[in-house]
């Protein structure tokens, strides 16, 4: 979006500091993502006004769906959440105003389930429900 490039990113490795602050920040249903390879920050610049942080949310969601691609195609699982301390983010990284957390993203290798946490173990497994297509689409069905 005119070379403005609004997504910025703090990676931590596992093993790393910023690792252990990033995984400090996760709430509690996603604090399996402790065992992740890698924790990514994920923050969007909002600008200076309210059309250039809609642009900048959009970017963002864009590179966390890229991201999400490339770790598969590479073999590995990646795992965007919202579920973290936003507030704690910006003053564990000194995160400039105007720098927006959005998410953090989990990225390694699939674990072991005989190895899981058995709550862990029987969200995975249930069936995935999606909305149907008149509670998503709101003028469904389209007209041709």
């Amino acid at each position: 979006w005119g070379h403005r490039e609004p997504v910025r990113y703090v990676v931590g490795i596992r093993g790393h500091e910023t690792f252990t602050t990033l995984a400090g920040l996760l709430k509690r249903g996603n604090s399996y993502a402790r065992a992740a390879g890698a924790l990514i920050l994920v923050c969007a610049d909002d600008g200076e006004d309210e059309r250039t942080a809609r642009y900048a949310a959009v970017d963002a969601g864009a590179a966390i769906a890229a991201l999400s691609i490339e770790a598969v195609s590479r073999g590995l699982i990646a795992h965007p959440m919202a579920g973290f301390d936003t507030d704690g983010a910006r003053g564990a990284f000194d995160l400039p105003a105007g720098l927006r957390p959005l998410a953090v993203i989990a990225v390694g290798s699939l674990g072991d389930y005989a190895q899981a946490d058995a709550a862990v173990v029987e969200r995975d497994s249930r069936p995935r429900e999606r909305l149907p297509l008149d509670r998503l689409v709101l003028n469904w069905p389209c007209e041709p």
